[in-house]
């Protein structure tokens, strides 16, 4: 398999997969049920898509997939689906904020078929723009709630997570600090420095932190909040995974993101060193979701993956591939590592959805320019 470096990957639009070097799945060949005359029959496979959709979708034979989950999980889903049907899937991971400023790019005409993973203010923001396809997904069925899918069947929630700090027990040690236990608590300036965040412009848990602190505070306390935080802020990645990525080592001492990301630091990196903590005042959660880019070239391969997205034969393979994000399908297996560390997808603030919807651009242009549009700090690589 061959990789396209993002740098590279960014601007192009409109070429053919090969000709965009996207990572290609392993493995040829189908899983579906055969009946005794050995005929495939795709309505009684693990996904329950029905026989009409899965022979349109191999039709096409391709589909290219933008994931903004992490990158284990991503190519474990796109390689699962290639061997359950035997299609060619090319994909690329990429920020949800890549992928918004990607597609607003493409007007219309997208280079991808779907978007796979990622918070999902990004994707309303994209929903209100008309470049995500309704699709009346069957499997949607199993969808635990009604705040987790798009009213209009834009997108589909696949998983949860919660928005937390993280820090390095030993640093906060070294320099005789206790260790924070709310967002409020961030803005002393004892931590002055010692702060990760993420790209508000690039990260969809950036806006997530957005749209909290202003839920919370309230818009202009919010903004207030956040131009105080980013006093003691040392570096904003472009990715929201990035703070969590960098503690176990020390040269982050506390990051705020995902929770599910600490874990995956802790147990599959042996980073030790890391704790968690819930806010006390309350959090928020993010939906990780799924989409159909509008104009896809590949319709209903793109149809099937949202079926396929829905289903247990997807959504099990992140807590094998390092993602412990709660599930939002009633019919699948939570990951019991991520209620081990304490974690209550329940035990969350009252987040506004809709007003997120709403709101998520302008609030994400108010926060910087509060912040003069930025500097260095704020990474895009």
């Amino acid at each position: 398999m061959t990789n396209l470096t993002r740098r590279n990957f960014i601007g192009v639009a409109g070429i053919a997969a090969a000709g965009l070097g996207l990572v290609g799945c392993g493995g040829s060949g189908s899983s579906d049920t055969k009946t005794d005359d050995g005929k495939s029959d795709a309505t009684t496979d693990k996904v329950g898509a029905s026989e009409d959709l899965v022979k349109a979708a191999k039709d096409e034979g391709s589909l290219i997939v933008y994931g903004s989950c992490e990158e284990d999980y991503l190519a474990a889903a796109c390689n699962h689906f290639q061997e359950l049907y035997g299609i060619d899937v090319q994909y690329q991971r990429l920020s949800t904020g890549e992928v918004q400023a990607k597609i607003e790019e493409e007007k219309g005409n997208p280079s991808g078929d779907v978007w796979f993973g990622g918070t999902s203010d990004p994707y309303n923001v994209a929903a209100a723009e008309d470049l995500l396809m309704p699709y009346e997904a069957v499997n949607a069925s199993h969808i635990k709630a009604p705040q987790y899918k798009d009213a209009n069947n834009n997108w589909f929630g696949i998983y949860t997570g919660m928005l937390g700090i993280m820090y390095n027990k030993d640093e906060l040690e070294r320099k005789g600090l206790d260790a924070p236990k709310d967002f409020a608590d961030l803005t002393d300036e004892k931590y002055k420095g010692l702060i990760w965040s993420s790209n508000y412009n690039t990260a969809g848990t950036a806006k997530l932190i957005v749209n909290t602190m202003i839920q919370k505070y309230g818009h202009d306390d919010g903004i207030k909040f956040l131009v105080d935080l980013d006093k003691n802020i040392a570096v904003y990645t472009k990715s929201g995974s990035g703070p969590s990525k960098n503690i176990g080592t020390g040269e982050c001492t506390i990051g705020l993101g995902f929770l599910h990301d600490g874990i995956y630091q802790i147990v599959d990196n042996g980073y030790d060193n890391i704790g968690l903590q819930v806010p006390t005042s309350g959090t928020s959660c993010e939906i990780g979701a799924t989409a159909i880019f509008k104009g896809a070239k590949h319709e209903n391969a793109a149809k099937l993956w949202i079926e396929y997205a829905l289903s247990p034969e997807c959504v099990e393979l992140a807590a094998q591939n390092g993602s412990y994000q709660f599930l939002v399908i009633d019919n699948a297996e939570q990951p019991k590592v991520a209620t081990e560390y304490g974690l209550d997808p329940n035990n969350t603030m009252d987040y506004d959805f809709d007003q997120a919807k709403a709101d998520t651009k302008q609030n994400v242009e108010d926060v910087m320019a509060a912040l003069g549009g930025g500097d260095d700090r704020f990474q895009t690589e």
